[in-house]
């Protein structure tokens, strides 16, 4: 037996790590950048380096993938790990670089892991290896490179977005590790209810690895029940009982879901906003944070067409903090179903920011002396609040043609109530009192 066939049957080595494709044949999923005519499986069947980021979620094959382009252009592999790593590694990686090329002209690629955890400095240390050829860089990466990647990195390497595997895929690979006997389970002579295979690769969530290690760990309670040799239902949903769904809090996940929510509430889609709120709650999301972006939709996005929706979410985050999950998770999915189908407008939010450029626009400009407050005699001497008119003395309580705007400061009207809702009503009203202030004009 070769040295790589014992390391793959090395019972100490997690069955993830012993399944680890050996080939673009073997390799599962992304079928989308690895298809037949896709630019990276290309460049890879000819060989060709170029420095690339993989951007993904976990269990999608970074880490493989970076493997198998340094096996296929016979280069030589450095991997790293951010998290453990520093310039020292760095600097001892280009020196081996160096001495492979020097020897055999061989290239080298090191791929670094959960590349994001770098810092701008760090990250800038590999610029100058990849400008004069000693390094082809492979950086992972779980956070969005725009934002988590320096731009100098970014314009040298070529991003590839991984995505989560699909249940066809995780029964797949479950069914392959079942009855490989040379790295996976085959030698036990396991069997599994497909009803089994399939719990866990939803359970999986769209993570290979995640899905191996439940596969792995149902294999031993299996076994240590003495159960016969096949895995059932019932050990499968023992071992996928804890999990939860990929839900990222603080990463990009978490911003593309909430972002989701709200979008669904303002598009009046009460079932996927209710889908969205859920998603988070299941991933772990805070629902403090939740009611109060519930509350900023009622502000935003329903605004004075229908006043009650403010209310009703202050409540429900209310009744959520007096309640505690799951009971008051309850309130929140109330109020954002009530969003959902209540009439938009976004009249008041876009009113209050045209608001703050004029403010900004025009500067400090003098409140006119009749809006002033008069509680000495030298202010009255000084003309505060003279020729004021007291809207409650006027017919219907308004004083046609008074403005209150400064004097230097050309008219505006920011706020134009949308057709619906409550602000039908209320746009009604203003017409009917700019009427009054243009005949007294």
């Amino acid at each position: 037996m070769s040295t790589a066939a014992a390391a793959d049957q090395d019972p100490l080595r997690p069955l993830a790590d012993r399944m680890r494709p050996r080939s673009l044949h073997e390799f599962i999923g992304q079928r989308h950048i690895l298809g037949p005519g896709k630019p990276l499986a290309a460049s890879i069947a000819q060989g060709q380096l170029h420095s690339l980021i993989l951007w993904g979620p976990p269990g999608t094959g970074k880490t493989t993938l970076a493997r198998l382009i340094a096996q296929a252009s016979h280069a030589q592999f450095i991997a790293l790990s951010a998290v453990m790593a520093g310039v020292k590694d760095i600097r001892a990686a280009v020196e081996a670089a160096r001495a492979a090329r020097a020897a055999d002209g061989r290239r080298t690629l090191l791929f670094l892991d959960e590349v994001h955890r770098f810092n701008k400095a760090q990250q800038d240390t590999f610029l100058p290896y990849l400008e004069d050829g000693t390094l082809t860089f492979v950086g992972a990466t779980t956070e969005n490179p725009s934002f988590e990647v320096v731009s100098a990195l970014l314009s040298r390497a070529r991003v590839y977005v991984l995505r989560a595997l699909a249940v066809e895929d995780l029964t797949a690979l479950l069914g392959g590790a079942l009855t490989d006997a040379e790295r996976g389970l085959g030698h036990e002579k396991l069997t599994a209810e497909t009803q089994a295979l399939e719990l866990m690769a939803r359970a999986a969530d769209g993570d290979g690895r995640r899905a191996l290690n439940m596969l792995e760990l149902a294999a031993s309670l299996t076994e240590a029940a003495g159960a016969g040799r096949v895995i059932t239902l019932a050990a499968a949903q023992e071992v996928a009982g804890g999990t939860l769904r990929r839900f990222d809090k603080g990463g990009d996940q978490f911003y593309e879901q909430i972002s989701a929510l709200h979008k669904s509430v303002r598009g009046s889609d009460p079932d996927a906003a209710l889908y969205w709120l859920c998603r988070m709650l299941d991933g772990g999301c805070d629902p403090s944070y939740l009611a109060r972006r519930i509350v900023r939709m009622a502000v935003e996005d329903v605004g004075l067409a229908d006043p009650r929706a403010f209310a009703l979410t202050l409540h429900a985050w209310e009744a959520y903090d007096r309640l505690g999950s799951p009971e008051g998770e309850l309130a929140l999915g109330a109020a954002v179903t009530y969003l959902s189908c209540a009439p938009k407008s976004n009249a008041a939010y876009v009113a209050m920011g045209e608001a703050m450029e004029d403010v900004a626009k025009f500067g400090t400009l003098e409140v006119p002396l009749r809006l002033r407050p008069a509680p000495t005699r030298l202010m009255k001497n000084l003309g505060y609040g003279r020729d004021y008119r007291y809207a409650h003395d006027e017919p219907d309580a308004f004083a046609a043609g008074e403005r209150y705007l400064p004097e230097t400061m050309p008219d505006r009207r920011y706020y134009r109530p949308a057709p619906r809702g409550l602000e039908i009503k209320i746009g009604e009203a203003l017409a009917r009192l700019r009427a009054r202030n243009d005949s007294k004009g």
